[in-house]
């Protein structure tokens, strides 16, 4: 049977969780595999694995239980081996790597954070700010609307004084939050969103990440800014030794899956 990877940590991690319950249904113990000074959080990996609600909360309980206790490498859900003996000769394979990620992830979690525009907000920011939009605006209304061709260009115009505008937003608002954080992932883009990037907090200065966060809602009123987190450092797995930590988003796989 193939090996569902929930974590990565230390064995000397203080409260590794075995037996506690994770994926499947039944619930299929988890277990843990070790290899030199690293160890694995696993457990059998069920035959048609989905994304259901239930599978991804087991899967975030058995973080979250082991990560109460000490530093764990989060996997991404669905992270599975072909066996045991693949996910210990990926532990020993990668020994220095993942010890080098426990040691610059110890005692810190991820927050991410997307922004959009307030449609009506954004509008009125593009009209005051650009003047030769604003004349063909007042040209088109004065003459009824304006030809279909200037309709198109006023349109044209607006569409890319936005998007210039959601350039300059989504670096303003992480100019705003990077100090109080460690590191730095963006994230890929995804429709509707102008920012989409997670943060590497320490546990001690949530507090003022948070205030961050909330600063940056007044100073931007014009965006709305979704918060997410704490969250087990998934965007900061994988960065190495020679990669200092924000540079490449995702999670790890394990390379066994």
């Amino acid at each position: 049977m193939s090996t569902y990877i929930y974590g990565i940590t230390a064995t000397s991690h203080p409260g590794l969780p075995e037996g506690v319950s994770g994926i499947g249904d039944p619930p299929l113990p988890v277990r843990v595999l070790r290899e030199g000074e690293l160890a694995a959080l696993v457990s059998d990996a069920p035959e048609g694995l989905r994304p259901k609600r239930r599978e991804l909360l087991a899967h975030q309980n058995v973080l979250s239980e082991a990560g109460a206790a000490g530093c764990v490498l989060p996997m991404r859900f669905g992270s599975v081996a072909p066996d045991d003996d693949a996910v210990t000769g990926v532990l020993a394979e990668r020994a220095e790597h993942y010890g080098e990620r426990l040691r610059a992830l110890d005692g810190r979690v991820e927050y991410n954070v997307k922004a959009n525009h307030v449609e009506d907000a954004v509008l009125h920011h593009v009209m005051a700010g650009n003047p030769e939009i604003r004349a063909l605006a007042e040209s088109n209304r004065k003459a009824g609307g304006g030809s279909y061709e200037q309709k198109i260009q006023l349109g044209e115009m607006v569409a890319a004084a936005v998007k210039a505008k959601e350039a300059e937003d989504a670096g303003a608002l992480e100019r705003l939050l990077e100090p109080a954080a460690d590191a730095v992932s963006v994230g890929p883009e995804s429709t509707g969103w102008l920012a989409n990037v997670s943060y590497l907090v320490k546990r001690e200065a949530a507090a003022e990440f948070l205030e961050a966060v909330e600063q940056a809602r007044k100073d931007l009123p014009h965006l709305e800014v979704r918060l997410n987190g704490p969250l087990p450092p998934y965007s900061f797995v994988e960065p190495g030794p020679a990669e200092p930590a924000g540079t490449a988003a995702g999670g790890a796989d394990a390379g066994a899956g």
